[in-house]
């Protein structure tokens, strides 16, 4: 019998049911109360049984309705008034881009156990989706992550030297915003704007929407396609492999936002 209350952080994965691991849907299925983001799918949502307490803390870019102090506080009230089986479920995996570590370190402050329950994360289940490989023998020896915005939204501070690596694939996770900001700064320290782009919304889920493009011309075809949501950036060689992917002649949101922005 467990005597101590336990907060899992769980990874959701990237938006399709099917890439929730096993543990994660079992933990799921017996949690007393659930603490979840934005990101997390309605399929996963759905996976949850009726009856099982739900407490939305989503936040987005310039809007935080619950800041992440409050969610720390959140985790912390509902382990201690007894909750045995607490879930801080997320988007993605806990440990990338999604402040688990913060509340790993709040929660063992308090003296209150932690497991981790890793998710598939964003960049590997949307490059999966579009058949890219995000490392490739001859094109890329390597694959960085950054994010495309700072916490309390302050300006973005990287090293933009080291991210203007041909050699590199990089992925940018919620980048919409700056997007602009970080093709100027990697242009700017000498990668090439005829470098591939992809840029992905809502990936691994029947309602994915993606385009290519080049680094030159992404930022106004986003623009252009009116992405609603969180999209993910992969720039490098390897996005042109994806093109061994696509049905010959088939229409992508790449060209028809491109048409729009006066770009093709």
């Amino acid at each position: 019998m467990q005597e101590n209350p336990v907060v899992y952080l769980v990874g959701a994965g990237p938006g399709d049911p099917e890439l929730l691991t096993i543990k994660a849907l079992r933990i799921l299925q017996n949690a007393d109360v659930i603490v979840y983001d934005r990101l997390v799918s309605e399929e996963i949502l759905d996976m949850v049984p009726p009856g099982t307490a739900r407490i939305d803390v989503g936040k987005q870019p310039c809007s935080h309705p619950v800041p992440q102090g409050e969610i720390n506080a959140l985790l912390v009230r509902l382990a201690e008034d007894g909750k045995r089986r607490v879930v801080r479920l997320k988007g993605g995996d806990p440990f990338t881009f999604g402040r688990g570590g913060e509340e790993a370190l709040v929660l063992a402050r308090h003296g209150i156990d932690v497991e981790v329950i890793p998710g598939v994360t964003a960049a590997s289940g949307c490059a999966a989706a579009l058949g890219i490989p995000l490392t490739h023998r001859g094109l890329a020896t390597g694959v960085r992550y950054v994010t495309g915005h700072c916490r309390e939204d302050m300006d973005l501070n990287l090293d933009w030297n080291g991210l203007a690596d041909p050699d590199t694939t990089l992925v940018v996770y919620m980048g919409k915003a700056n997007i602009g900001r970080i093709v100027s700064e990697i242009l700017a320290c000498g990668i090439e704007p005829s470098t591939p782009v992809a840029a992905i919304v809502r990936g691994t889920t029947d309602r994915q929407r993606h385009l290519f493009s080049t680094l030159s011309h992404i930022a106004a075809a986003v623009r252009a396609a009116e992405f609603d949501g969180p999209v993910l950036f992969i720039i490098g060689s390897v996005v042109s492999l994806a093109s061994a992917y696509q049905e010959e002649g088939e229409e992508t949101d790449a060209a028809q936002a491109l048409q729009q922005a006066g770009l093709a």
